[in-house]
């Protein structure tokens, strides 16, 4: 069974007060990290465009040759007269479609070696405020598993935001699944350390429910590569039980092995959902992971609409 653990030379195991400071940080760094998720999703929005499909909406996608045998009324007479060719201005196609999502806020996501540049929590939060920001520009109606109901405003990262402070760290894992909407998205977003016995009942309501899902992996670099050696002590954030290990690169092979095992099964499960699987890790830009979760969503919405 493939446990969580870091390296930790100080830590005695966490407690109720260490707890309720590691909430009260994490609330207070939200407007900091949604700030951070607006600019990367400006980013990613100046090359991304949403599922540009032609349809019914208001957002101007493309001109197109006139079809002789379709309607007149949708030649676009100024723009045809400048190139002397009939040309019909073609909308992208619009309808709401909701995206629930979720981030793992527990204790193991909290890790950050010194390898990172944020914590998986922080990284997980950017990913989810961002994907909320990119979406509501796109129409789509966006809300939080276990928070209010979801929304087509523009604000959408914002009232995320607010409602992911007032709850501050009771996020579970897994999510609870009691309010989950029929054929809706679902965007998952842990380090997926848990046994994945964890995850059976959830990944079964989620395909139960015929929701869409996707699958993002936070990982810390250190947890990839294990580059400890020599005396270390390992603490289970979630707990508190650790251990003294005399020579840690004794237990490489079999760490990176287990780690091996879990990433598999994972993408197992992922299959057998018929779910996008993302492994992003927190020594990388967040933007290449947004605009990956963003393309595997659109692509369900895509196949979802036709």
């Amino acid at each position: 069974m493939f446990e969580r653990f870091r390296a930790d030379t100080h830590h005695e195991g966490p407690n109720e007060a260490e707890t309720m400071v590691a909430a009260k940080v994490a609330a207070a760094n939200l407007p900091d990290l949604l700030v951070e998720a607006k600019r990367i999703a400006g980013t990613v929005s100046a090359g991304w465009h949403g599922r540009r499909r032609a349809g019914s909406g208001e957002t101007f996608w493309q001109f197109r040759p006139f079809d002789f045998g379709e309607p007149a009324r949708r030649i676009d007479w100024r723009r045809s007269a400048r190139d002397d060719i009939l040309l019909v201005r073609e909308r992208e196609w619009e309808a709401a479609h909701t995206v629930l999502l979720w981030v793992d806020r527990t204790a193991s996501m909290r890790a950050r070696s010194r390898l990172a540049v944020a914590s998986k929590e922080e990284r997980g939060v950017v990913l989810l405020l961002a994907l909320a920001d990119l979406l509501a520009r796109g129409g789509e109606r966006i809300g939080l598993i276990d928070g209010p109901p979801p929304t087509s405003r523009r604000n959408a990262a914002d009232r995320i935001a607010e409602a992911m402070s007032e709850l501050g760290d009771g996020s579970t894992s897994p999510p609870r699944t009691a309010n989950l909407r029929r054929h809706c998205d679902v965007v998952l977003i842990s380090d997926f350390l848990d046994p994945l016995e964890v995850w059976e009942d959830t990944f079964g309501a989620l395909a139960a429910s015929a929701a869409r899902t996707h699958l993002v992996q936070v990982l810390d670099p250190v947890e990839e590569r294990f580059p400890f050696g020599g005396r270390n002590r390992f603490v289970d954030p979630e707990s508190g039980v650790a251990f003294l290990v005399g020579k840690a690169e004794a237990w490489r092979t079999g760490y990176v092995d287990a780690l091996a095992a879990q990433k598999e099964a994972l993408a197992v499960a992922a299959r057998r959902l018929g779910t996008s699987l993302i492994v992003h890790h927190t020594d990388r830009p967040a933007a290449p992971a947004l605009l990956a979760i963003s393309n595997g969503l659109t692509g369900h919405l895509d196949r979802a609409a036709g």
